[in-house]
Order: C-alpha cells, then structure tokens, then sequence
C-alpha cells in the first residue's frame, strides 16, 4: 500500500516537472515568424507555439504571437489551430514559461518589449494588480479577451 502511495506522488510531481522541461527553448537563429528578429537575444519576452508534429514556433514577445495565432494563413500556411498543443510566454516577474492560456496579460504600460507596446505576460491576477500599480498600466486581459485587433493597436500606441 505504501509503495503504490509512494509511486502515486512520485508520478503526480513528475508529471509537472517534464511538462515544463517539454517547453523548447529558440536556438541562436530562431527568427520570429511574425517580424523577423532573432528571437533568442530577447530571452525574458520569448513566446512559444508548440504543434503535434514536435516542432515550435518562437516569438520575440505575446504581441507577435497573437499576431501570429490570430492569422495562421498569413504567417504559418498549412498549420491549423488544432494542431496546436501548447501556447506559453515568459512571465514578467519570474522570467518561466507559463501557459498563455492561463496568463494575465497587462496593456499601456511604461514597461516597453522588443518591438514597443507589448501584451505583458504575467501568472496571476495579483502579480497584474500589482504591475498595473507599479507600471501604469492601462487594461488587464485574460487570453481570450486578447481579440486579434488588440496587438495591432499596441502598433499604433492605442490601449
């Protein structure tokens, strides 16, 4: 019995562990599909779309990802959503990959990313609150309030 209980919490804390570790990191010349720049020099804002086959895409920030997922046609053909099986960004304080499902995204706030205005990734509502104080930040979005005009509109200095 205890070993089976044993074995138990062994895997409940494996699970999580190697989920993490499954996240790929960019290589030197990974290039952000939605602009260009190399995605590796920008550590701390690295977004990332994982797909069935095993490959991923990197992004040099949320902005560029939600770019990205909002036209698949334009900036990845022959990719479908459903093909998709993780979807993580860089959180703001504690620089580890979350998944951008779960994240609290902050807009038109002083704290600029590599191309500007930028969806600020961050693991709980409290961390929002309190970089919303910390940084003037003007909106706080879930994933799926994230409509595809709001990254464009960063562009262009509108929160």
């Amino acid at each position: 019995m205890y070993r089976r209980l044993f074995l138990s919490l062994l895997l409940a804390a494996w699970i999580p562990l190697a989920a993490a570790q499954a996240i790929p990191k960019p290589g030197a010349k990974d290039l952000c599909p939605v602009c260009g720049m190399l995605v590796s020099k920008y550590p701390n804002w690295v977004a990332v779309v994982t797909w069935k086959d095993g490959h991923a895409h990197f992004f040099d920030g949320a902005k560029d990802m939600f770019k990205f997922l909002g036209d698949l046609a334009k900036y990845a053909p022959g990719h479908r959503k459903d093909d998709i099986t993780g979807i993580y960004v860089t959180d703001f304080y504690n620089l580890e990959r979350i998944d951008a499902r779960q994240a609290i995204f902050v807009i038109g706030s002083d704290v600029l990313g590599p191309m500007g205005h930028e969806l600020v990734p961050l693991a709980s509502k409290a961390d929002a609150d309190d970089f919303m104080k910390d940084h003037k930040g003007k909106r706080v979005l879930s994933f799926d309030m994230v409509k595809p005009e709001i990254p464009f509109s960063l562009d262009n200095g509108k929160f």
